[in-house]
């Protein structure tokens, strides 16, 4: 059912939640955003680029190397991911098949800083900014764990 109301998105509600997003980061009320929240902005719209894809945007969109990006350019760039659908989140049993490897002892979680390890050491590490975001959003604080089954389903496709 969601994947219908997708198709039937107009180019303006499009748009309309682009620039909703990018102005929830613009501190300044000036239609820019510092570089540095691009990413985020991006994940924001329930797509999950490469660390790679994200620098080859920034460079794409930031105004001539000074470090933020407006609105007038992030918007038609934006617009044009989310229309070729890029950078789409991996299937969940792929990701449910990569936590379960990691979690070597089958208990359906992995610590925070067993995770941490993961992400910040192996294959396209993840910055520890990244991480304190994902483990904000994340992790159980009271019983210190990271349930993926939980975290999975919250970025269903």
């Amino acid at each position: 059912m969601a994947e219908n109301s997708k198709s039937t998105e107009t180019l303006s509600d499009i748009e309309k939640k682009i620039s909703s997003t990018f102005k929830m980061f613009d501190c300044l009320s000036n239609n820019t955003v510092d570089v540095r929240e691009i990413g985020t902005i991006i994940y924001s719209l329930g797509r999950h680029p490469s660390q790679a894809d994200i620098h080859a945007f920034i460079a794409e969109v930031e105004e001539d190397h000074l470090g933020y990006v407006h609105l007038d350019k992030f918007l038609p760039a934006m617009t044009k991911i989310l229309l070729e659908n890029k950078f789409l989140p991996d299937h969940e049993d792929r990701l449910l098949q990569a936590f379960e490897v990691l979690d070597k002892e089958k208990k359906g979680y992995l610590e925070p800083k067993e995770l941490t390890n993961y992400m910040t050491q192996e294959g396209e590490p993840f910055t520890n900014e990244e991480m304190k975001e994902m483990l904000t959003a994340h992790a159980d604080r009271k019983m210190n764990r990271v349930y993926y089954y939980k975290m999975i389903s919250k970025y269903r496709p």
